[in-house]
């Protein structure tokens, strides 16, 4: 990746980033979902486009199918590429192979630039070196907090993993938790075990670690339901993404138990629970920002040369608590699908 020297500095703490005014009002792009296949989106909207040349970028994650999370980032995502005059690209798959010769695919189409989610970080390092090898500038978003300096990345936009599984830890003993379950939905993602390994770091209880396959959430009901009829010690479910949390509600009723259920992150149907208090709480990382900022760092830096976090900090878009004292807030933005 072609990198303008600059200076290196010890001193920069974590950038917290602040969403940019108006992006809500912009028109998305118009795509149809392909699933595993590449999909485009033309910017809708002039108002407020830049002059700059167009440009393409690539947009590359590990969505499963059905995982609405992807919805947001990708909403984020298609905003700032309407801004910007950028046709986006973007492709998914949660499996680490398929997801690298997606990004090879964006590497031979000669892209101006490209974002990836780094779930599972080694399988991505071969194909960013032919990425950099070919002068296309690689930012991260939502998962490798941890690696993406480590595989050359120009900057990173996300939450810490474990940082927020640490707040969730102590969370749990505000409220009172003796024991918890952590369910994890896809098994070596690195960024989910961070999770998990974050809350037992500072919950004073006890924490369990139970695997569900996500893509299959019948089978996911089915698996808490069995745990929390096992062990009705349980008194909390914690989940990492909010379809898994609905799932889990219905799972503390099938088994009879008394558990309450936190989770990270959210969705419009996800804010109504905690309205209601069927859910107790959920840690939001800002999924929309995190599309957003990575498709407008690749606009920023191929015409002004900018990098986000000085090139050497990940900049930050959560953790953030998100409960009955404030979702009103949050919920009006949910309804949109923008939160």
């Amino acid at each position: 990746m072609d990198r303008p020297s600059r200076p290196r500095s010890r001193r920069l703490a974590p950038v917290v980033a602040v969403a940019a005014a108006a992006a809500l009002t912009l028109a998305g792009c118009s795509s149809s979902s392909g699933g595993k296949k590449s999909e485009e989106g033309e910017a809708g909207a002039s108002a407020g486009k830049a002059g700059t040349p167009r440009m393409t970028v690539a947009l590359v994650t590990h969505q499963a199918p059905g995982d609405t999370f992807w919805d947001i980032v990708r909403k984020g995502a298609e905003a700032a590429a309407a801004k910007d005059n950028i046709k986006l690209i973007y492709s998914h798959d949660p499996n680490a192979g398929n997801q690298a010769n997606l990004v090879q695919n964006a590497v031979d189409q000669k892209v101006d630039g490209i974002a990836i989610t780094l779930a599972k970080p080694d399988a991505m390092k071969g194909v960013v070196g032919k990425a950099q090898a070919a002068h296309i500038p690689v930012v991260g978003l939502n998962s490798g907090v941890s690696d993406w300096k480590k595989l050359g990345l120009t900057e990173f936009f996300g939450q810490d993993e474990t940082v927020a599984g640490e707040a969730l830890g102590k969370k749990l003993n505000e409220v009172g938790a003796k024991k918890t379950v952590c369910v994890i939905q896809e098994q070596g993602n690195i960024g989910l075990t961070q999770r998990c390994d974050g809350v037992k770091k500072t919950f004073s209880g006890t924490t369990d670690t139970l695997y569900v396959n996500g893509t299959d959430m019948p089978s996911v009901k089915s698996t808490i339901t069995a745990k929390l009829k096992k062990d009705s010690g349980i008194d909390h479910v914690v989940t990492l993404g909010a379809p898994f949390a609905l799932a889990a509600v219905q799972s503390v009723s099938d088994a009879g138990s008394k558990a309450e259920v936190a989770t990270f992150d959210l969705n419009k149907d996800l804010t109504g629970a905690i309205s209601k208090g069927t859910i107790q709480f959920a840690v939001d990382q800002q999924p929309y920002l995190q599309g957003y900022l990575a498709i407008d760092s690749l606009w920023l830096y191929k015409n002004n040369g900018n990098y986000s976090g000085g090139g050497e900090q990940p900049v930050l878009t959560g953790p953030a608590f998100v409960d009955k004292s404030n979702v009103d807030s949050v919920a009006r933005f949910a309804a949109k699908g923008t939160r």
